[in-house]
């Protein structure tokens, strides 16, 4: 079956489309993914392709790098997701700045090594049970935040990120980057 992941969903059909998906196993999540939020209302849409999210990439069960955002130069880098964890605690709170030049701003601080850029792993992939299947989920080392994937097709997994004190999961898809 084919999913348009691309238009609009209410939290509630996000949540039945997850629940229908197949679980997918750590091993299937190996290797580089592009990202994209799917539109579910949650106060985040829209505010990672702001800042030029690139994705993810699941080097093994123990090496994951769990946001890669775009630098200026277009390269994909690691960021430092405890460097963020202020700004994610304003989600829903206060407005966030979701302009080109807040991205450009964010894309420049994202390019300079040591700042934000990190090149050690900063999440685990690990099997989980999450509404009643057990499947691959990402476990960030410094927040209370986990993803779990759920398989849309051969290229492509919808991501639930579940973390504390947010009142509904936020919700992304992942496309398998094929060099």
């Amino acid at each position: 079956m084919s999913y348009d992941l691309s238009q609009p969903l209410s939290p509630a059909e996000a949540l039945a489309l997850f629940d229908r998906l197949e679980p997918v196993d750590c091993a299937f999540m190996f290797g580089r993914w592009r990202g994209s939020g799917v539109l579910t209302g949650h106060p985040m849409d829209g505010l990672l392709e702001a800042y030029r999210w690139w994705g993810k990439h699941f080097e093994s069960t123990e090496v994951v790098h769990p946001l890669l955002f775009e630098a200026r130069n277009g390269q994909p880098v690691a960021i430092n997701p405890a460097l963020l964890g202020a700004g994610l605690g304003l989600v829903g709170r206060v407005p966030l700045p979701r302009s080109a030049a807040a991205g450009r701003v964010f894309q420049t601080l994202a390019g300079v090594p040591g700042l934000l850029r990190t090149s050690r792993p900063r999440a685990r992939l690990r099997m989980l049970v999450h509404r009643g299947q057990c499947s691959a989920a990402m476990v960030y080392d410094q927040w209370p935040i986990i993803d779990v994937f759920r398989r849309v097709d051969e290229a492509r997994v919808l991501g639930l990120m579940d973390a504390r004190d947010m009142a509904q999961p936020f919700f992304f898809q992942l496309t398998r980057d094929r060099p």
